[in-house]
């Protein structure tokens, strides 16, 4: 059996919705960083709604936490798109947007290929990370554990 790569990454913004003026900046940036994602080597798919990405997505029952799901090839591949592209110049700016999420807020864990994750598994992967910390069933960047067999 092949695998891919699951990933969720969450975050408190600083608006107290995501129509706040506080950030429209990134909200106007949405569509190009999510067409990047896309159109990157490895990407294979991710989380949207009729609006094209998931900010209104509300699994936390909180307006302030929006999530953030895609599927990768690998590792490398959704490194290379994190912190080898535009995308890192948004991640460096964070603070403008966001506020310390104050718990691990991505987590990646392995699926079958032509497998999505859920919004209730990718929330359940993310909760057994901060519970458990990096294993082979789920882990994030600091500590990957490879592709299974």
């Amino acid at each position: 059996m092949s695998y891919q790569l699951a990933e969720i990454n969450v975050a408190r913004i600083k608006g107290t919705t995501i129509e706040d003026p506080i950030m429209k900046e990134f909200v106007d940036n949405l569509d190009t960083i999510n067409a990047l994602a896309e159109n990157s080597d490895g990407f294979v798919w991710r989380l949207k709604d009729d609006s094209n990405n998931a900010t209104n997505l509300n699994p936390y029952n909180d307006v302030q936490i929006i999530i953030n799901i895609s599927v990768w090839k690998d590792v490398e591949t959704l490194s290379n798109y994190v912190y080898k592209t535009v995308h890192t110049n948004f991640l460096r700016r964070r603070k403008e947007w966001f506020k310390n999420y104050g718990e691990v807020s991505t987590a990646m864990w392995w699926i079958p290929e032509g497998k999505y994750p859920t919004v209730e598994e990718a929330v359940e992967k993310l909760a057994q990370l901060q519970k458990n910390g990096p294993n082979k069933d789920v882990f994030n960047f600091k500590k990957p554990f490879p592709k299974p067999y």
